[in-house]
């Protein structure tokens, strides 16, 4: 893809090829999503739990299973559809918000670009980082703010009977619903600032990483505008994605799936964290985690780069 391209295309198009390759993205890799966030909330001053089909609650260790073993688990307790527990409302939270977090990222870094250093017809070939990150986190916040709900009740699907909260859901529409219900607008954009901010270092690691990774690629000559150039980028914004993003992933997951009351906030749930299970506990899941992410990264590009190749021979851009 050229550079500046997707700035040919209508807002429209740009937001709806993003949240699709990231929806196909998420199908590719949701199993290792949901044992992500297994791995994440075990160790909560209790035992991993998991449940059998006929619904009782198995106690299957109290150590730290790995990533294989944990999706083993969940296949043999619960079934291998568990492993795809809050699909629906992960497919939902990428369309709200890989849509806004990738598909304006282009149009924002221009705009900052003409606001910064002048440069806003030359934007494909600026190297200003500055203005990308800057783009980075503008667009990581605000798909946050309008997409939380969504994520909160993706990742309390995904734990199942892990949660903290007593109360479980037997479909999304449910969850919505009793979330509402129960705690209010408040519990659907519960974790909404520790999501701001794993979600700005995230776009910031991923979309930013991948794009100066991508021109450098590019301007080096080492590879052409294609799949290898896509997938060497991509592999390597998801590992600098997974190293940064980590430590604010777990306490995101841990309190978006509390029990009301359980953490005062987001900073009282990184505290507990820490001194209950030390340093270590911030890298739980950080296997599925990486693994998920390289692999995310890695659908979610190729794919983006093929659609808006597709598109432009649609709109005829050259």
């Amino acid at each position: 893809m050229k550079q500046g391209i997707s700035d040919d295309f209508s807002l429209g198009v740009k937001l709806f090829t993003a949240g699709t390759a990231a929806c196909i993205a998420d199908l590719a890799t949701f199993p290792l999503d949901t044992a992500k966030v297994r791995m994440q909330i075990a160790g909560e001053g209790q035992a991993l739990l998991l449940t059998s089909a006929e619904g009782s609650v198995l106690a299957v260790r109290t150590s730290q299973p790995g990533l294989f073993q944990t999706v083993a688990n969940i296949v043999r307790y619960e079934g291998a559809r568990s492993l795809y527990g809050g699909l629906s409302a992960g497919l939902q939270r990428q369309m709200c918000f890989a849509s806004i977090r990738l598909g304006l990222y282009d149009s924002v870094k221009s705009l900052y670009a003409g606001i910064f250093d002048g440069n806003n017809n030359k934007i494909g070939t600026s190297m200003n980082i500055g203005v990308r990150v800057a783009a980075g986190i503008t667009t990581g916040a605000l798909a946050v703010m309008i997409a939380q709900p969504t994520d909160v009740v993706k990742i309390r699907m995904q734990a199942g009977n892990n949660g903290r909260s007593s109360v479980r859901y037997s479909s999304t529409l449910q969850a919505y619903k009793s979330i509402a219900s129960g705690e209010g607008a408040k519990g659907l954009w519960k974790g909404t600032m520790p999501n701001v901010s794993r979600n700005a270092i995230v776009n910031v690691a991923e979309i930013v990483c991948y794009d100066i990774i991508k021109d450098l690629i590019l301007v080096s000559g080492y590879l052409r505008d294609g799949i290898p150039c896509h997938l060497t980028a991509a592999t390597a914004a998801g590992l600098c994605t997974t190293l940064a993003a980590s430590p604010v992933d777990v306490v995101k997951t841990r309190y978006m799936n509390s029990a009301a009351g359980e953490y005062k906030g987001a900073i009282d749930c990184a505290i507990k964290t820490f001194v209950q299970e030390g340093p270590t506990a911030f890298y739980k899941g950080f296997v599925p985690s990486f693994s998920r992410l390289v692999s995310w990264n890695i659908v979610l590009w190729v794919t983006y780069e093929q659609m808006k190749l597709h598109m432009k021979k649609l709109y005829g851009i050259e």
